[in-house]
């Protein structure tokens, strides 16, 4: 990173910047016509949805990624999944120590942003850390993978199972089984034991974050000593992932055979945070289970993670909030400590946020396409908690219901507070306090 830049850019604005530089680069490459198997330029639109979906490791496509794109094109498509995956940050340190040149505390302070992380100290530490955990946990889900892959497309199956691996983990939902069917995603897979168990492990590690695996690399299966996030991700994702589970297994897949229902099941409920793969249709579930299916997209994963969406933490702490309203405490506890106010705000803040944006990008595409409500906020639910889930619609979109949906990716990838610090950065605010008056809610 530029350190005349940093200068005068606040961590919050090279965050954006360096999402919208890795999405502008990755629409170039995917225009020209090496990148398509028809050896012609793909439109700038097209590429700018393709492109912002990768970085934004959300998964919602206008083309089947395996017919549409050449192995450049796949490739382009994989780098800018790892990219957005990692975040641009990380991998502009990661080059940075590579070549030997020391990290700044500007670089160090930018990370700590981009990672979520609690303390400047120990980053660069902890950013080598993630980088190695990340290519292992990918090369092993990659052989995994490539050993089902290969008995079913030949040579062609260690592709399949670098790509697949990558994009499971980074939470991208990108797949290339378009060959067998388009837009099929792994649904001829639905009942294969392998595959499901690597996909559903790989997103739920990528998905929880980086200072969890820190937190218990470090503390191992000491749990009293895990930090409070460690402890309010892990139950929450078990949570998220039991109840809706629950419900799947006796409410929609119950004219399955046991194993491939407990499969459907579990990974129903695991992939809308924020993975996008699919092993059903998910157009043939009830309306009930596609409801609980947004609900699951717009929390998404946890904090400094692959994942996108309000994060589970945001969850828990407005749940903690309401107990504690319930209960008549003036402070907000959980695991014994209590939570700052200002991160009660930053939540409440967040999930205002995500459901204004949610329902008004469902509400217009609705208009513009005239399309069923429900469908389009499937799909606004599935852009901004950056899932790739879909009901079909999305290849069939206009150009203002597209521009709206990469809208909605981009913001879900950034984080809206992010976003919201970018912009108000340089503004100088008052100190001094306003008379204090009490308004009646509830």
């Amino acid at each position: 990173m530029n350190t005349k830049i940093n200068k005068h850019l606040s961590s919050s604005q090279i965050i954006i910047f360096g999402f919208a530089g890795a999405i502008i680069l990755g629409t170039i490459l995917l225009m020209i016509p090496i990148s398509s198997t028809s050896g012609n330029m793909t439109p700038l639109l097209d590429a700018l949805f393709t492109s912002t979906s990768a970085v934004c490791v959300t998964g919602l496509v206008v083309y089947d990624t395996a017919t549409h794109w050449s192995m450049f094109g796949q490739f382009v498509i994989l780098l800018m999944i790892q990219i957005g995956g990692l975040g641009i940050v990380t991998i502009s340190v990661a080059m940075a120590m590579l070549a030997g040149k020391k990290i700044g505390l500007m670089q160090r302070s930018t990370l700590q942003d981009a990672l979520s992380a609690p303390k400047v100290g120990g980053i660069v530490k902890l950013t080598g850390f993630i980088l190695k955990t990340t290519f292992l946990i990918e090369f092993l889900g990659a052989i995994l993978l490539s050993i089902v892959f290969c008995k079913d497309f030949g040579i062609k199956g260690i592709w399949l199972g670098i790509f697949h691996s990558v994009s499971a983990f980074c939470n991208a939902g990108f797949d290339l089984m378009g060959t067998v069917s388009p837009f099929s995603s792994l649904t001829i897979y639905s009942a294969q034991p392998v595959i499901n168990a690597v996909i559903m492990a790989l997103i739920i590690i990528g998905g929880i974050g980086f200072l969890v695996w820190e937190d218990i690399k470090t503390n191992k299966h000491h749990i009293k000593k895990y930090r409070m996030q460690t402890k309010v991700v892990l139950s929450t994702t078990a949570f998220l992932i039991i109840i809706p589970t629950i419900y799947f297994y006796f409410a929609e897949f119950n004219d399955l055979p046991v194993l491939e229902r407990t499969l459907n099941s579990m990974f129903q409920s695991i992939t809308p945070r924020t993975a996008g793969f699919n092993t059903v249709d998910l157009a043939k579930i009830s309306r009930i289970g596609q409801v609980i299916t947004i609900i699951l997209m717009l929390i998404g994963g946890s904090p400094g993670s692959t994942a996108g969406g309000m994060k589970t933490t945001t969850v828990a702490v407005l749940i903690f909030s309401a107990i504690s309203v319930f209960r008549k405490k003036d402070d907000v506890e959980c695991f014994g400590r209590r939570i700052a106010d200002a991160t009660l705000k930053n939540a409440a803040a967040i999930l205002l946020m995500y459901l204004i944006l949610f329902l008004t990008g469902g509400l217009i595409i609705s208009g513009v396409e005239n399309l069923p409500l429900m469908d389009c906020l499937f799909e606004s639910a599935s852009a901004i908690g950056t899932v790739g889930l879909t009901l079909g619609i999305t290849p069939t979109l206009g150009t203002i219901s597209r521009l709206i949906l990469i809208g909605l990716m981009f913001f879900g990838r950034v984080g809206g507070l992010t976003l919201i610090f970018a912009a108000l950065s340089r503004k100088k605010h008052n100190i001094s306090k306003k008379p204090q008056e009490r308004i009646t809610v509830g």
